[in-house]
């Protein structure tokens, strides 16, 4: 007799139009940029930015998570299958014998690294300081992550391992017949946990904090959380079995050793303070955005 549990059978498709359908994992993922949007917006504005930083921004960020995820993917996890003469166009291009078959593998250590580059051109270009901006804009990225795992559950991937818990789910999309750990929704909830802690966090000091204090425990916080969680996650990738640390937790460490550092210099007042530290404003021209 199998042990209770969820029967997930789910449709991974919200609805179609045409030949054309949309997937709950696009849905969200359109959703927490737009939500995000909304909120950076407000603290821009509460904190007198002018607009025109953020929407440059948000086109270099928008492009970084977009190709660094899927490199991330094809390069730490199927670097043997992507770095082929006869599969490498498949990184950037999601279609297959005429039929679109979407990017089928995304990592967010890749979104992580190319954010991080992202904001180092955008610093040449702008000279904002990239610590205060990240010290914002992480709040809403734990809020893009969570929408995103919750778009893993609807496609029945990137589940755990087999349970007796009482909330395991049945994946019956892939044809599972006994129960797994939900990872999804545990690192879903972890990153809703983020996002409300870190927003209560910035209000509460009405933006007026050490810079890098947010940014610091925020690193520390979400890879912490995806290093545990990976104890009960199936394996990405063959190569993966018999590790004793996975590639998600071999590529979480750095960040978590870097959050710690982050949030030192923090609290030591090492880092660059304000949003133009070196006095710097952007030359643009009047907007009409209040």
């Amino acid at each position: 007799m199998l042990p209770l549990a969820i029967h997930w059978n789910v449709d991974p498709v919200m609805f179609n139009i045409g030949s054309f359908g949309l997937r709950y994992y696009s849905f969200g993922f359109l959703f927490a940029f737009v939500l995000g949007y909304i909120i950076l917006t407000r603290i821009y504005k509460f904190e007198k930015i002018h607009l025109d930083y953020l929407d440059s921004l948000i086109v270099y960020i928008f492009l970084a998570v977009l190709v660094g995820a899927r490199l991330g993917h094809c390069l730490f996890y199927e670097p043997d299958y992507f770095l082929t003469s006869a599969h490498w166009t498949e990184m950037f291009w999601p279609f297959q014998d005429g039929q679109y078959t979407g990017f089928q593998g995304l990592a967010s250590h890749g979104a992580a690294v190319a954010i991080l580059l992202a904001l180092w051109i955008y610093w040449k270009k702008y000279r904002m300081n990239p610590v205060w901006i990240l010290d914002r804009m992480v709040i809403v990225v734990a809020l893009g992550g969570a929408f995103i795992r919750l778009g893993n559950l609807f496609n029945s991937e990137i589940y755990g391992v087999e349970t007796t818990l009482p909330w395991g789910f049945v994946f019956e999309q892939n044809g599972e017949t006994v129960p797994k750990h939900p990872t999804q929704l545990y690192e879903s909830l972890s990153y809703f946990t983020i996002f409300a802690v870190s927003l209560w966090y910035y209000i509460r000091k009405k933006g007026q904090f050490k810079t890098g204090s947010i940014f610091g425990w925020w690193l520390v916080a979400l890879f912490g959380m995806r290093l545990i969680i990976e104890f009960v996650k199936n394996d990405q990738v063959d190569f993966e079995a018999g590790m004793v640390l996975n590639m998600g937790q071999l590529l979480s460490l750095p960040f978590i050793i870097g959050g710690l550092v982050v949030a030192w210099l923090a609290r030591k007042e090492k880092l660059p303070q304000g949003p133009f530290p070196q006095g710097e404003v952007m030359k643009h021209k009047e907007s009409k955005k209040k």
